[in-house]
């Protein structure tokens, strides 16, 4: 029996992947449930097991963009496992008619004579940008190059003037990389993002985090981190400012009565955006062990897109990989994202006198459309006050009790 392996749907807005790469090579004997190739989402890398054990026959290369429930190998169930080999390679006891699958009426591709030409306003476009018309994909009819295709190509790097004849390497940009560059720059051109800034003295948390430290650690196997502390504060400022806990759906304001906040969190295939779920019934404890979870699920690829979709605010954190100031860019659907960033001692006037003190600055970009500006500085300057007398707002007096020590 050949069994057909498709593309499964990572997620509803997901349409198409791409074979980031395969696990195992042509002729293969796989075993059912074994991960047989990773594939890139626009939101995330999947793995994709085998669905039955058999030989396998690969259809789709590495670097193949390929849509959802398109079949990208054939499992042979009845090919058997060569007995003393290496390497798991056998011998295929059935010839598939790649052929004909090629011409199957489905997958047949008319080349008609407008494909590459494109039209007047295009033309002007890609001339002013010094684009060869020929090197554009146009997503017209039958090929045309429309102005969107031109507004969207980017002029081919000159590399034999930048490299003059040394070495240089590429690398093909993986489609998680890709569809996040084309994310970011929507949200510059599709948005009023404007930023606004404070900072913040970090010297009550330190206190806090300096005594209670190693017994909250020993009572709940985590670290008592920061992340914690601004979870709590943003839940609170976003409850006192709800337009920044709010999002744009054509002509109407979406609110939310729960707070699902997005943590940036490292990976090895980049940065990630989880989400830490309902962190308004969260305690310290509960925001720490889950944010240390989904740390784990994204350095070890394990991330899925449930685990980064339906976030309504974001908080990054800058400051450790050692940034001192920045201009977060928003998370879309999002209206407003706040950056951490490194702690820094330095001399502020306390009560007429200098002092040195561990200070953090503070960012918060917003969308203007749906967020003024006295919204965004008063959301901030909650968060301020917050951080600055963490006992009495986030711990409502008892630290004990809010850290479950």
């Amino acid at each position: 029996m050949i069994l057909e392996m498709k593309v499964p749907s990572p997620g509803e807005s997901i349409s198409e992947v791409e074979i980031a790469q395969w696990l195992v090579s042509d002729g293969d004997y796989v075993e059912k449930d074994q991960t047989i190739a990773e594939v890139d989402s626009d939101k995330a890398t999947l793995d994709l097991p085998a669905e039955e054990s058999g030989i396998i026959t690969l259809k789709a290369k590495e670097g193949d963009t390929v849509a959802v429930g398109a079949v990208v190998c054939y499992i042979d169930t009845k090919g058997i496992k060569e007995k003393n080999s290496s390497n798991n390679k056998v011998e295929k006891n059935i010839t598939i008619n790649k052929q004909s699958d090629l011409n199957d009426s489905d997958e047949k591709l008319e080349i008609k004579f407008s494909s590459g030409i494109a039209s007047p306003a295009a033309k002007k476009i890609l001339e002013e940008k010094g684009i060869d018309p020929g090197s554009v994909k146009g997503s017209g009819r039958s090929g045309r190059i429309s102005k969107e295709d031109a507004i969207k190509a980017i002029p081919k790097i000159d590399l034999d003037a930048i490299s003059k004849n040394r070495k240089i390497s590429s690398k093909k940009m993986s489609l998680l990389r890709r569809k996040v560059s084309e994310r970011l720059v929507s949200v510059k051109n599709h948005t009023a993002m404007l930023t606004t800034f404070n900072e913040v003295n970090m010297s009550a948390i330190f206190e806090i985090r300096k005594k209670y430290k190693e017994i909250f650690k020993e009572k709940h196997d985590v670290g008592l981190g920061f992340m914690s502390f601004f979870t709590k504060a943003v839940v609170i400022a976003l409850r006192e400012f709800p337009d920044v806990h709010s999002m744009i759906d054509g002509d109407h304001q979406i609110k939310f009565d729960f707070y699902d906040i997005s943590i940036a969190v490292s990976g090895p295939k980049g940065l990630m955006v989880p989400v830490v779920r309902n962190t308004q019934d969260l305690t310290f404890a509960g925001i720490e062990n889950e944010i240390k979870r989904l740390a784990i699920r994204a350095r070890e690829g394990e991330i899925t897109v449930d685990d980064m979709s339906g976030g309504t605010f974001t908080i990054s954190n800058g400051g450790v990989f050692g940034s001192m100031l920045s201009t977060p860019i928003l998370n879309p659907p999002q209206s407003a994202i706040l950056g951490m960033h490194n702690i820094i001692e330095r001399p502020i006037a306390v009560d007429g006198n200098v002092e040195i003190h561990p200070m953090m600055y503070l960012a918060l970009s917003y969308d203007h459309r749906i967020i003024d500006g006295k919204e965004s500085v008063g959301f901030l300057i909650n968060i301020k006050e917050s951080l600055e007398n963490p006992i009495e707002n986030l711990m409502n007096g008892n630290i004990k009790k809010a850290l479950e020590i």
